[in-house]
């Protein structure tokens, strides 16, 4: 479970995040969306403890986020463009993830067959296709069995086939309990994925609730056209 409390971020003169109040639950799929500037980026790296909050509080599983880190072992993270050492080989990052962890960590691999990936491991970072790093993105994210997992555009660079299996992955992590928390720009990926959103806009949550929910008070039979209703004041 995540909740965030009053969560205010500044740089400089410049408030980013302004009171942001929302939570995303075990079982659950969740999407953060908002125009450019919002403050998505912002509110994922305060999650994943990349960024130091000024005001308010972050909880996962009821555990405060500020000063720990413990926390981070429980969480996995799927940055839009992950950037891994481009000497190593993919299976070099992957024993060198391991190594940081703790040995008795519980190991979710799977993705490496279901992408076809085990031949690629073996290359150097440098020489992999985009698609195909973006592949070990994900199964780094998943790669400890997170309790809850963050994606940045997950899909961002996948060909259909391997886009179609990382959903399968998320629907079934959150099947089993897992906390799904995604942003993503593509709005019909989100309608078919998420089973609540979050809108998010000038570093203020404007709607929390399930995505039929946001279609009821938009009047709307799509999520694109509901969200054009959010970012223009006309819901």
């Amino acid at each position: 479970m995540l909740l965030i409390q009053g969560l205010r971020k500044r740089f400089g003169r410049l408030e980013v995040l302004r009171g942001v109040d929302l939570t995303a639950a075990p079982g659950r799929i969740t999407a953060l969306v908002g125009p450019n500037a919002a403050g998505k980026s912002t509110l994922i790296k305060t999650i994943i403890g990349l960024v130091r909050i000024d005001e308010g509080t972050v909880l996962i599983d009821g555990q405060s986020i500020d000063g720990e880190r413990a926390y981070r072992e429980r969480i996995g993270y799927m940055p839009q463009a992950a950037r891994f050492p481009e000497q190593l080989t993919g299976r070099e990052v992957l024993a060198l993830v391991r190594r940081l962890r703790h040995a008795d960590a519980r190991i979710d691999d799977a993705l490496i067959g279901q992408f076809d990936l085990d031949p690629m491991l073996d290359r150097p970072i440098r020489t992999l296709s985009g698609g195909t790093r973006q592949k070990l993105n994900a199964v780094v994210a998943f790669l400890f069995a997170p309790d809850m997992v963050v994606l940045d555009e997950p899909t961002g660079g996948l060909d259909p086939v391997a886009s179609g299996i990382l959903k399968d992955k998320l629907i079934r992590s959150a099947a089993a309990g897992t906390t799904v928390f995604l942003t993503s720009h593509i709005l019909t990926e989100v309608e078919e994925l998420a089973h609540d959103i979050i809108f998010l806009m000038e570093g203020r949550v404007a709607f929390q609730g399930p995505i039929d929910q946001l279609l009821r008070e938009a009047g709307e039979p799509r999520l694109e056209r509901a969200v054009a209703r959010l970012m223009t004041g006309s819901r």
